[in-house]
């Protein structure tokens, strides 16, 4: 091959590279398989050995990594790379909200909200384009130089791509590692009788600091972007655009970024964290707010420590080791067949978890997960436990695949998957498994609280069809209840039919919680009814009159709006009104009432009263209950064996009250 043609070859080699970097870690879209691109880069790397004149500082070769280097050397930033401010209760997050709005009096503030990546802070800068140095964050002014590691880090380019490259770009991020690429270092661990990893993020600080950048080059690290430091010639002046303009340039930026109009929709958005996280290959330990509007944030400045234009929501993790015995699944309500891990149980921050989440058929291809595998089990904040990863390196036998059904195993439904989605479900609205599920939690404390209606109960009389609305359980007699269900003698019959009835007067709020209108709550539903206090007046209600609601927002309102309009919703509620359930909510005189703007936490087993009892009093007297203890918290009431949330209520001055000194509060 001549000079020329090997020059031409190189250059076609190098874009074909660069394109499929972009495709595979900014898009996340590959176009081509591992096996093809390496054999792009294998040959690229040849070329360059047999022509040595042709080699190049930004070539994708030299991600392999160098000689190490002797050291690693301080470097200055040339602005501040500050920490970030934590918060772990929403009571705090919504006071650092209110002194964001006094810091920007009669400004309408943007946020944004993102992951919050457990991995390690990073600053990469490039000058007209191609990467120059990167640095850890060290003490926030000085840092450790790693651009040598850096410089293997997948997703980062070496050059950056596009017609308008500023002259100077510092950006900053997080770099990381997958749950998947640290289960194959582990295999590769233990082929070579080394000991296991721990962490992703213990082997990212680790490997990131490393004096030879060929063990880093095996590593498969990664990089996310969320920030901006030192820059000339950048077009952004919002966080969104930035993003979308780093993107362009082919850097990797953030993933699953939401634009929030105000504070309302952001605390909304806090709120519901735990049941929208997605399943994700990265481990994250919390999201983060940040203001949206680059001006605004030079505006609000920063203290010795932290800019005041952001800050982060985190939740608490603990994690444990234990075997995967087996795996069903499970038909839900709506229909979705989940996938349920059967574990042997093992302590988990002081709970026993004995099943965990694998969430769809998705996340079990990912994990390669199966029957007898060690698996690492996360638990973070009040989520369902997860399985992170799955330890392969300990699966010293064969162990068979975990084949998904494609037939509901309830009503052998063939099943369909959601068009442009993970989720599989079963159609048949009539399944006997979804509808026990929406009975269980229309009956449940949370829903209706019909005491003694219980799961066996509830299977029995779906799978007989004596019930298949909600409003079929009203009006059914004691006789009903002895002749069609087992075990079930007069006084517990006798006791169903009054439990069933005294529901007919809970309330509008209580409908909306117990029919499970998605993302609405019993805090959402009290919100609505009080705005609209009956049926009719909500279904007349539109869908921007909902989202204005105080603790609604948008995302609320459509759901809301969507399930009234509904066939099913219509035929639902008017079903339950027909059957003599009240439709209709008090709405509360908040002027006088005893709790009114207090926040309690309650902790421990408690005499007199049920969990949601005590919550439904307290915001019923115009106060908040809140699931953590914070500096924001007026009182802590605590019962038998009150363990962690007491310490912290002790140690933060919160006056710590039992139900008595409650009841007297409540008068």
């Amino acid at each position: 091959m001549t000079s020329s043609t090997a020059a031409q070859r190189v250059q076609d080699l190098r874009e074909q590279i660069r394109t499929h970097d972009r495709l595979y870690y900014v898009e996340a879209q590959p176009q081509i398989t591992d096996l093809e691109y390496d054999r792009l880069l294998a040959e690229l790397k040849q070329l360059e050995t047999e022509h040595p004149e042709l080699a190049s500082p930004d070539s994708p070769t030299r991600r392999v990594g160098d000689a190490p280097v002797p050291h690693l050397e301080q470097v200055a930033h040339r602005l501040p790379m500050l920490s970030i401010d934590n918060t772990y209760s929403l009571e705090e997050l919504a006071a650092y909200f209110e002194r964001a709005a006094k810091l920007l009096p009669d400004e309408t503030i943007e946020w944004v909200m993102e992951y919050k990546i457990d991995g390690v802070a990073a600053s990469i800068i490039y000058e007209d384009g191609l990467l120059v140095r990167a640095l850890t964050r060290g003490n926030g002014k000085v840092g450790d130089d790693i651009t040598h590691n850096i410089r293997t880090v997948g997703g980062v380019p070496l050059r950056l791509s596009g017609d308008q490259v500023p002259t100077v770009l510092e950006v900053r991020g997080e770099v990381y590692m997958t749950n998947d690429d640290l289960v194959e270092l582990n295999l590769r661990q233990a082929a070579a009788g080394l000991p296991a990893y721990k962490n992703t993020r213990n082997v990212t600080a680790g490997t990131i600091r490393l004096l030879d950048s060929r063990i880093a080059a095996e590593r498969r690290l990664r990089f996310f972007c969320h920030g901006v430091g030192y820059a000339e010639g950048l077009q952004a002046t919002d966080h969104v655009s930035f993003l979308h303009e780093v993107g362009l340039l082919g850097l990797p930026p953030t993933p699953n970024v939401r634009r929030l109009a105000n504070s309302a929709e952001a605390m909304q958005a806090a709120q519901s964290l735990e049941e929208d996280m997605p399943t994700i290959d990265f481990e994250v330990d919390g999201i983060v707010f940040k203001v949206n509007n680059f001006v605004q944030r030079e505006a609000l400045g920063s203290t010795s420590k932290s800019p005041r234009w952001l800050i982060a929501y985190k939740r608490e993790r603990y994690e444990a080791t234990t075997v995967l015995e087996r795996i069903e699944v499970q038909v839900g309500k709506t229909g979705a067949i989940t996938p349920v891990a059967y574990l042997q149980p093992v302590d988990i921050a002081d709970t026993t978890v004995s099943r965990a989440s694998l969430h769809n058929a998705d996340e079990i291809e990912r994990l390669d997960v199966r029957e007898g595998d060690t698996v690492v089990v996360e638990k973070a904040g009040k989520i369902i436990p997860k399985v992170v990863r799955v330890e392969k390196h300990l699966r010293d036998q064969p162990l068979q695949p975990f084949v998904f059904p494609t037939a509901c195993p309830e009503c052998n439904t063939t099943l369909q998957r959601d068009e442009g989605g993970v989720a599989i479900r079963c159609p048949n609205p009539s399944c006997p498994a979804q509808l026990r599920q929406r009975i269980a939690f229309f009956a449940s404390r949370t829903g209706m609280d019909i005491d003694g209606l219980g799961e066996k109960l509830i299977d029995q009389l779906v799978s007989k069809g004596i019930v298949r609305h909600y409003h079929d359980l009203y009006g059914m007699q004691a006789e009903e209840f002895i002749a069609h269900l087992d075990k079930v003698k007069t006084r517990k019959a006798s006791s169903l039919v009054n439990a069933i009835e005294a529901t007919r007067d809970r309330g509008l709020a209580r409908v909306l919680t117990a029919v499970a209108i998605r993302h609405v709550g019993p805090r959402a539903a009290y919100r609505l009814t009080q705005a609209y206090p009956s049926l009719e007046a909500l279904r007349e209600a539109s869908e921007e009159q909902l989202a204005a609601i105080d603790e609604v927002g948008p995302v609320i309102a459509k759901s809301v709006r969507d399930y009234l309009h509904s066939d099913y919703g219509r035929a639902t509620l008017d079903g339950l009104q027909q059957a003599g359930v009240r439709m209709t909510e008090e709405v509360a005189d908040t002027s006088d009432l005893p709790l009114q703007g207090k926040t309690f936490v309650v902790t421990g087993t408690l005499q007199r009263y049920k969990r949601d009892e005590i919550k439904q009093r307290i915001e019923a007297l115009g106060g908040r209950a809140s699931g953590s203890v914070s500096s924001n918290t007026d009182y802590l009431i605590a019962g038998a064996k009150a363990g962690s949330k007491k310490a912290k209520a002790e140690k933060l001055n919160v006056p710590v009250i039992d139900e008595d000194q409650f009841d007297e509060l409540c008068q």
